[in-house]
């Protein structure tokens, strides 16, 4: 093998095999039938999940070779093998790995751009909560208020909104409130007349007529000056406006869907923003929960950024078990997109393996997040000492991902008695993410 340009190593036992597979990713794997610790048949699903595998034996019958053939082996040849008979096979199981990788990396992406209209990845109870809302107000034309923190998807929430109305056909018109220099802004979301201001050579349509019959999304409303913040609930109360320098009220057929991270509350009553304009605004008010909120989400989002990545050589990556506790352990300050950011990240870092690793993830490169805890708990009664214990434990086990060990050493507590705890409080299957069993290692 090495004679014809391979780098080979060798090991003679199946355990040695799988201890040297826990560290490497070989591109192809040769084993003899019967090794000095077992039979390779009962293996072969373990020993090809990351690379095809030919099997070698002296005791060739067909049902050895069908048997081998139906367990995933990619050929099965009989001793003694002759040079060329071995170059030739394994240069043809390569080149069919190669075409297989191609093929499968090609669908997924077929198949994310098909399920692209998705407007956020995941099954979790806080994820389910917001959908119902946006399914609620979607068919109205009442104003939609976007709260939540920075990259937890709230124009994501705004463009859900926009698709499920009757206003899908029309434009969907995002304005960055922090981008606009104050100046400008009027001109910009109102539009101006020719003369309004120096520099104003012809007429120009603003970005409220840009969205005419369907939805103006103003991201970080917050951050709008007061003088606009006038006008603008001049229009969610009238639905008229006028251009910069006119003197004409213009009708604006528009579905207003605002967001912003800051508390306006608290803004409105400080009088940094206006009562009256929040107040309008809180119409129907949608919160977008951090992803700290929704941990049993992460594993759908890191599927989902492997498949969708666009700039990578054609590997479909995957995880290991202890890679996806972390990232469920962490806080995730910048929420989905600092998450987005780690995965592509972790892909770079990867290169040309299959798996991506605990040291792929650079959690160095971002601030954790210093966050206290919230239990469970109803707020009708007075909870038992019984109640915090059961609700600690599920927000652990939540935030750990299952795993028993790590949970017993933050309680300071024997692994047994976790154990003996989650039997008493029913919470088995709690914080263990079905996409770990299925596509971790």
């Amino acid at each position: 093998l090495k004679e014809i340009g391979h780098a080979a190593s060798g090991v003679y036992s199946m355990g040695s095999a799988l201890e040297y597979l826990h560290k490497y990713e070989p591109h192809l794997i040769i084993t003899d039938m019967r090794l000095p610790d077992g039979d390779c048949i009962k293996q072969l699903k373990t020993l090809g999940e990351s690379c095809p595998v030919i099997v070698l034996t002296a005791y060739g019958t067909v049902k050895n070779a069908v048997e081998a053939i139906q367990e995933g082996a990619a050929h099965y040849l009989t001793k003694p093998v002759s040079p060329d008979e071995l170059t030739i096979t394994v240069q043809r199981v390569l080149d069919a790995a190669a075409i297989k990788a191609d093929h499968q990396f090609c669908k997924s992406r077929l198949q994310a751009q098909a399920s692209s209209q998705s407007f956020m990845i995941g099954q979790s109870e806080a994820l389910e909560q917001v959908k119902e809302l946006i399914d609620a107000v979607a068919s109205n034309d009442i104003t939609v208020l976007i709260l939540g923190e920075s990259g937890s998807g709230k124009e994501l929430v705004a463009r859900a909104v926009h698709d499920q109305s009757h206003r899908a056909k029309r434009n969907f018109v995002a304005v960055d409130c922090c981008t606009l220099q104050e100046n400008l802004f009027e001109s910009e979301l109102f539009g101006h007349e020719k003369g309004a201001f120096t520099g104003a050579e012809k007429q120009k349509k603003g970005l409220i007529e840009g969205a005419t019959g369907g939805t103006l999304f103003l991201d970080e409303i917050g951050e709008i000056p007061a003088v606009i913040q006038a006008k603008l609930l001049r229009v969610l109360e009238t639905g008229n406006f006028r251009r910069v320098g006119g003197n004409r009220d213009l009708t604006a057929d528009v579905r207003i869907v605002a967001a912003t991270n800051r508390n306006l509350k608290k803004m409105s009553e400080s009088g940094d923003f206006r009562a009256d304009l929040y107040y309008r605004l809180e119409a129907f008010t949608i919160y977008t929960p951090p992803l700290r909120e929704r941990r049993e989400d992460i594993p759908h989002l890191v599927k989902h950024f492997i498949q969708n990545h666009n700039f990578s050589m054609y590997v479909n990556k995957k995880y290991t078990k202890e890679a996806m506790r972390k990232l469920i352990a962490y806080d995730w300050p910048g929420n989905v997109r600092e998450l987005k950011n780690m995965v592509e990240r972790a892909i770079i870092l990867s290169r040309g393996k299959k798996t991506i690793r605990v040291q792929h993830l650079t959690f160095s490169a971002c601030k954790k997040r210093e966050s206290g805890f919230q239990l469970d708990i109803s707020p009708e009664k007075e909870p038992t000492l019984e109640d915090l214990e059961a609700s600690y434990l599920k927000m652990l086990l939540k935030k750990h991902a299952g795993h028993r060990s790590t949970v017993a050493q933050v309680m300071n507590i024997s692994e047994r008695h976790v154990y003996r705890l989650i039997s008493k409080y029913n919470l088995a299957d709690t914080g263990i993410p079905s996409s770990i069993s299925q596509t971790g290692t």
